[in-house]
């Protein structure tokens, strides 16, 4: 049975890859609300040892922290980062979902910031940012950041790859079939690959490979 973000995806639209928060984030808190209800418990047991029972407020406030670790571990689960062909999703909620997306087109630059902890945990922040005012713009805490950042950029690539053929194929049916593309168009989408080599959102392998294809397009 699909998923309700699978529910949600558009023609030839796929999921990539899904993530979460990393769930390091969590056990700072989840400890906290632990020992609470355990100090709860405690002092539960000892008033309980004095009055010859235990108050039924003792069992109602020991009740309190489970119920917020409950809470924190669905709240953790039902928020998820997606990877689509076409989009970046993030989806929150358990009974009210709330989902925001961003169009992989739109994406500018993709900022990936590690602490020590989060190299050693494998876990961080991803900045996005988009010639949109509107989308994910920080994926914060995300597992496996540098495995998602590396899919990102290939499913733009892919996209983007995907555009220039239709608009070739579109030329190409203009000009009664041509086989060549100008100088001009060759120069400015070389500069544009060389930008994103600079910005490190390409790799040097994947810059030649495009420059070569459009070299022969000449």
């Amino acid at each position: 049975m699909a998923g309700y973000v699978e529910s949600l995806l558009g023609a030839n639209e796929k999921i990539i890859i899904r993530r979460r928060q990393h769930w390091f984030i969590w056990v700072p808190r989840l400890l906290l609300y632990a020992l609470i209800a355990v100090a709860i418990a405690i002092a539960s047991a000892l008033l309980g040892a004095v009055t010859g029972g235990v108050g039924a407020f003792g069992v109602v406030f020991v009740a309190i922290p489970l119920f917020l670790i409950i809470k924190e571990l669905v709240d953790w689960w039902t928020e998820e980062y997606i990877l689509t062909n076409q989009r970046i999703i993030q989806s929150e909620g358990f009974i009210n979902k709330t989902v925001l997306d961003s169009s992989l087109e739109k994406i500018n630059d993709v900022l990936l910031t590690q602490s020590v902890l989060g190299r050693v945990f494998d876990y961080g922040d991803i900045k996005i940012l988009t010639s949109s005012t509107i989308g994910v713009n920080r994926l914060d805490k995300l597992a496996s950041p540098v495995q998602f950042k590396i899919a990102m950029v290939n499913a733009k690539g892919a996209l983007r790859q995907t555009s220039d053929g239709e608009d070739l194929g579109a030329a190409r049916t203009a000009k009664g079939g041509a086989d060549t593309v100008g100088i001009a168009e060759v120069s400015d989408r070389l500069e544009e690959l060389d930008d994103l080599r600079k910005k490190g959102l390409i790799s040097e392998q994947e810059f030649q490979a495009k420059r070569a294809e459009l070299l022969k397009r000449i």
